[in-house]
Order: C-alpha cells, then sequence, then structure tokens
C-alpha cells in the first residue's frame, strides 16, 4: 500500500467501468462487490482526527481468481483532493477487508468541516493486464475538526405506529405517522431465507429454511412496520438459470401462495403491513427493480414445453417496455442498488429515462446494507451507498424519493442495520398495502440511516414529493427530530434540474434557506448527517419557477 497520486494507468483502470465482462453470464449474485467504512469521528474525539478506513471487496462464485485495484482519496468541502491512497489486493473465494490508516496528522492544517472519502475499485482477473471492470464508487463523510452545531428549525418528530397514536395530530404539526420498513428482501420463494448460521451466500433457490411467513413474522418481532418479500422473479422454477422441466403452474401458484401469506400476515396482525412482491431482472447487462403490487408474476423464460414461467410475459432487459405496461397496470417501482452505468437502459442510455418509467417508478436505493450479512443487532457496517447514481436517476428527469433497505438474504430481515425506508401516511388512515402505495406514489418517503430520527423538507409550505410552480422567493425547511436526543452534525440542500443529465451539487449548509430559483424546473432534496455519522435524506420538491427566463450571455 503507497499514499501517492496513481499512475495514469492505473487511473485508466479505475475510471474506466465501460467494458463488458467477458465469457459465461455469472450466477446472480456473481458480481464483484465493493464497500467503504469511514469512521465518522476520529479514535479520540477532541484530540486527534486519526481512524482506520475500512475496504471490503467480495465477488460471490466468481469464475476465476481477480485482483481489485482501488484508490481511496481524502476529499475537502470544496471538492478538492487533499489525499490518496491506492492498492491492488488479491481476491479469491472468500471475502477480503482491507484496512487503511490515516494518522490525521495532517488534519490540524485543516478547517474544520465535513470532509468526504470516496472509494473507487474494479476487479479484474488475476492473470490480466486488462483495466479493472466493474468499477464502484463509494462516498461517504467524515469529521474533522469542532464543528458548531448547525441552527436548525423546531421540529416535533411525527408521531409513529404503535398504541399511542394519536387520532389527530397535534396543532400546527404535519398531519402524518411515520411508518418504518425494509422495502427490500428475499425468503425461500427466490434465493434467500437461510440460517444466519448456514447464510454464506445466495442459497440454491426455493432450498433454504424460511419463507415469507417467517420473514414476516420475524421483522414484526423486531419493531418494523413494513417488510416487503420482493422475491427475484425469475427463480420460481427453482433455478438462477432454466429448468428445462420445470412446471410452469407451480411457478405461478408458488407467487400466489406469497401473495397469500401477505394477505394472511395482515389480516392477523393489521398494525403491520406484510407486502409480497417482486425483484425484476438480472444484474448482469440489466438491473433489479422492485414491483410492490402486482398480483400476477412477470417473467420470461420458458420451459422444454414453450410454457412461459409466469403470468405474464415480459422481455428480459427491455426496461422500456416494462415501464410502459407497469404504468399500464398501475403497479410502482423501486430503483434496487443502481449503478452509475451499465443498467437499466432505455433508449441506448443507462438510467434512461421515459414518459412512462416516470409514472411508475417511485423509489431510488440510496443506500443498502450488504445483502448477505448475519449480523442481527442492527450494527452492520458493511453498506453500499447509491445517491450518485439516484442523483442521476433525477438529473434523467424521473421523480423518485430516497429508499435505504437491507437485501436481506439470511434470516435477520431488518435487524442487520439501524436504517429503515420512512412512510408518511395521513394520521387517522389505516396502515395498509393501499395506504402504503399511494403515499409512494406521492412520494411521501424518507431515507434514514436512523430508525430514531425523521427528516421532512417543506417548501413554502409544500410537502417533499410534492411538484408546483412558484414565483419569488422559494424557502426550503429542513425539519429534523431525533427521538434518541441524536444531533445533527450537519444539513445540505440539494440542488438539480430534472432532464438536464447534469450534476446535482449543494447549494446551502442551512437548515432554512430562502432565495429566488432561476426561471424553470428545479429539484431540492435535504440531507442531514448527524455527530454519529448516520445519513439521512428527504425525498425531493420540484418546484417550476415561473418568471422570464434568463438572457443569453453577451445579449
Amino acid at each position: 500500500m503507497k499514499t501517492l497520486f496513481l499512475t495514469s494507468s492505473l487511473l485508466l483502470s479505475l475510471l474506466c467501468g465501460c467494458a463488458s465482462l467477458a465469457g459465461a453470464t455469472p450466477d446472480e449474485h456473481s458480481e464483484f462487490e465493493a464497500t467503504l467504512h469511514a469512521p465518522f469521528l476520529g479514535a479520540d474525539p477532541g484530540r486527534s482526527e486519526a481512524r482506520t478506513f475500512t475496504l471490503a471487496f467480495d465477488y460471490p462464485n466468481a469464475r476465476a481468481a481477480q485482483v481489485v485495484d482501488w484508490q481511496l482519496e481524502l476529499i475537502s468541502p470544496a471538492g478538492r483532493v487533499l489525499r490518496r491512497w491506492q492498492g491492488s489486493t488479491p481476491l479469491a473465494r472468500e471475502p477480503v477487508s482491507v484496512p487503511v490508516a490515516w494518522s490525521g496528522r495532517d488534519a490540524g492544517q485543516l478547517a474544520a468541516g465535513v470532509y468526504s472519502v470516496r472509494l473507487r475499485a474494479g476487479s479484474r482477473g488475476a492473470t490480466s493486464n486488462a483495466p479493472a471492470q466493474d468499477v464502484h464508487e463509494q462516498t461517504w463523510q467524515i469529521d474533522i475538526g469542532k464543528l458548531a452545531t448547525p441552527p436548525l428549525p423546531r421540529f416535533a418528530p411525527l408521531p409513529g405506529s404503535g398504541p399511542t397514536v394519536a387520532a389527530t395530530p397535534a396543532a400546527g404539526a404535519l398531519p402524518y405517522t411515520v411508518y418504518l420498513g425494509n422495502l427490500h428482501s428475499q425468503t425461500n420463494h427466490s434465493d434467500g431465507g437461510a440460517e444466519l448460521s448456514d447464510c454464506k451466500g445466495a442459497k440454491e433457490p426455493l432450498s433454504a429454511k424460511y419463507g415469507p411467513d417467517a420473514a414476516f413474522a420475524y421483522a414484526r418481532e423486531h419493531g418494523l412496520d413494513i417488510l416487503v418479500a420482493s422475491e427475484h422473479n425469475h427463480m420460481y422454477d427453482g433455478s438462477d438459470s432454466t429448468r428445462p422441466e420445470a412446471d410452469a403452474g407451480a411457478a405461478r401458484a408458488l407467487y400466489r401462495k406469497g401473495l397469500d401469506l401477505a394477505a394472511a400476515s395482515n389480516a392477523q396482525h393489521p398494525e403491520f403491513l406484510a407486502v409480497y412482491g417482486m425483484e425484476w431482472g438480472v444484474i448482469n447487462g440489466g438491473g433489479h427493480l422492485n414491483i410492490f403490487n402486482s398480483e400476477q408474476l412477470l417473467g420470461w423464460e420458458k420451459n422444454a414445453k414453450g410454457e412461459l414461467l409466469a403470468d405474464v410475459a415480459t422481455p428480459k432487459g427491455d426496461y422500456a417496455a416494462l415501464y410502459t405496461l407497469m404504468r399500464a397496470r398501475g403497479w410502482v417501482g423501486q430503483f434496487n442498488h443502481p449503478a452509475l452505468n451499465g443498467q437499466f437502459s432505455a433508449g441506448g442510455q443507462s438510467l434512461g429515462y421515459t414518459p412512462d418509467g416516470d409514472e411508475a417508478m417511485a423509489l431510488c436505493e440510496v443506500t443498502n446494507s450488504t445483502a448477505f450479512s448475519t449480523n442481527d443487532s442492527e450494527t452492520e457496517t458493511r453498506r453500499s451507498n447509491f445517491e450518485a447514481a439516484c442523483n442521476k436517476v433525477l438529473e434523467a428527469g424521473y421523480h423518485v424519493a430516497f429508499s435505504t433497505n437491507q437485501d436481506n438474504h439470511c434470516a435477520n430481515w431488518g435487524s442487520a442495520f439501524s436504517n429503515r425506508t420512512a412512510v408518511l401516511i395521513p394520521t387517522g388512515t389505516p396502515l395498509s398495502q393501499a395506504s402504503f402505495i399511494e403515499a409512494l406514489k406521492a412520494r411521501r418517503v424518507f431515507a434514514t440511516m436512523d430508525k430514531g430520527s425523521q427528516l421532512v423538507l417543506t417548501a413554502n409550505g409544500h410537502l417533499m414529493g410534492e411538484r408546483f410552480n412558484n414565483s419569488g422567493p422559494l424557502t426550503l425547511v429542513a425539519n429534523f427530530a431525533s427521538s434518541a436526543g441524536k444531533q445533527a452534525a450537519s444539513v445540505a440542500i440539494m440542488e438539480g434540474v430534472p432532464g438536464r443529465g447534469g450534476v446535482v451539487t449543494q447549494m446551502s449548509g442551512d437548515a432554512v434557506t430562502t432565495f429566488t430559483p432561476p426561471a424553470g424546473p428545479h429539484f431540492y432534496y435535504a440531507k442531514v448527517t448527524q455527530t454519529d455519522g448516520k445519513v439521512l435524506w428527504s425525498a425531493p420538491v420540484w418546484v417550476m419557477q415561473e418568471g422570464p427566463s434568463p438572457r443569453p450571455s453577451g445579449a
């Protein structure tokens, strides 16, 4: 390991993630994974900024030994790279962790603030000199120096679920109740559901011990309000490929059984919402997305008799056609762990925009804890950040809110980490499939890495998720609250332009920001980082600012 600037060849290797992998199609979870754990505070806060960053690499079921080329950067609040580390790490059958120690001694020369640590890592065959493929980028924030607590508006936490929730909200409060969910998990209806002691990776489809009924019970007993069992749509034949002898009727019946198990849970436990849906697509040359409210199984596989192993035929990899079908049927979706490149292709573009997709896709996963975590104490440190990809989705023109889930494949549904997707449902309205879907369609959602904290963005009285016209000044308010007394270390108001295809930037570090936007379309969202490093993301607001268009340069 060295602390230096990258050579041009390695930098090119890391930045070029455009080439496709050679060879046969990999298993569904045979993909390179890279995560970064960056402690928000130094080892001895107030005395030393020293800390150790941990890089974690894995490539389940890789067909050949790999080498991971990586670089790690410390970046100033202004975006300047202050420090670089680089290395190449062998990766064979078992996951590998790489500690990168930073003494923090040069931190004394830096102004107090919230800095970023960015990992770029790509894998290549151990015997190959070709550029690394499947480059992953992860960015997390850290605190350096003594930060002043940002001023925040007064905001009482919105009520949560349970018998103490008031039938009517307090005077002046937003009229919503917050329900906390994990909207992405698997059971033995696909390749999840394994005992923690036996969960080393994806299980052979339909082979593990626990099904949706066990998952719903586990999540309910562990304090969640909502669990989505999102089964891989192409595994209902008991294979991650296609079994020629598969029983098409059995595949369709298994999906219906999952819907029935969710309905039975909801009838018996109305305080908890069990949702059964599907995770459509494949990773290699595709992308995973959840469909939350389809009562029919979608697929493309056929058995040797030519029978469709699903209810509705959907061409593999044709996202534009899928979006059109989803919009026509009223189905609502979520982009799962999106990559910046090579996924969700429409119109020849990765993360390509279509009007039908804009109507159907309501959420974008901004973070996930690792899919094969066996942690059941909410302390998993391996997690992935997809904010850059979600921002690309927003800049493409999609109207999506952020979500954060766990993609559990082991029997720890919702207990791997403290993150939750928070869904706002009108107070007094029962939690149900209908009220859940209505909230998603309205984008009344925030993502939190701390289940005890809330973040609600308002804009001139409009609630996050809304689209509205505005003239004159606009006041954005990031309303943060913590039931456990957690404090905010920083606030960021982010801005972008839907349909521009540009870069989302921070426009303000103030929780209350008043300004007059330029004429035209805009979106804004709030991000709060707590003093423990856990992050919350509000849903955006979308604003069409009225007024004269900016004059051309030189006019």
